[in-house]
């Protein structure tokens, strides 16, 4: 049970890239993290899952950008907010989640790691291994894979 999600956090760094996706607070492991951008300029994908906002061009790697909003089911983001990137490294390669905005690197103590609450989002509890309890709120420790697969939360 949880101690499956313990061991793989143990794995970790302890060290969080930080983000914001409209009132939730995300973190994804420092190591997984390649780059943090401003807005970039996307070229659409016909046909593509309606998570995908399109493709991004970095310095010739062309990098997949999943907008955070749609896949955790919200409503879409004000057209006067430019969406942030968070460029992480999985097993297919660099993908970028557009976020609301970009937080801080923080170092958490691997003891005080819990299994999500069951009163979270369903569409974020699918795509977290756990969460932390700050001070203040709540930092939600982003699967970047499942986060990326995305077969997980469609129903066939």
């Amino acid at each position: 049970m949880s101690t499956d999600v313990r061991a793989d956090l143990v794995q970790t760094s302890g060290q969080f890239s930080t983000f914001f996706v409209e009132d939730m607070f995300f973190g994804v492991d420092v190591l997984h993290v390649q780059e943090v951008l401003r807005a970039q300029q996307m070229t659409p994908v016909p046909q593509a899952p309606e998570v995908i906002e399109g493709l991004i061009n970095l310095r010739g790697q062309i990098v997949t950008a999943v907008d955070m909003r749609r896949r955790l089911s919200l409503l879409p983001r004000s057209g006067s907010q430019a969406p942030m990137n968070i460029v992480v490294r999985t097993e297919d390669g660099a993908v970028s989640l557009l976020v609301d905005e970009i937080g801080d690197v923080l170092d958490v103590d691997a003891g005080g790691f819990e299994r999500p609450p069951e009163n979270l989002n369903p569409a974020a509890k699918e795509l977290i291994r756990g969460v932390y309890k700050l001070k203040d709120k709540l930092l939600l420790v982003l699967d970047t894979e499942r986060t990326v697969d995305l077969a997980v939360g469609r129903e066939a």
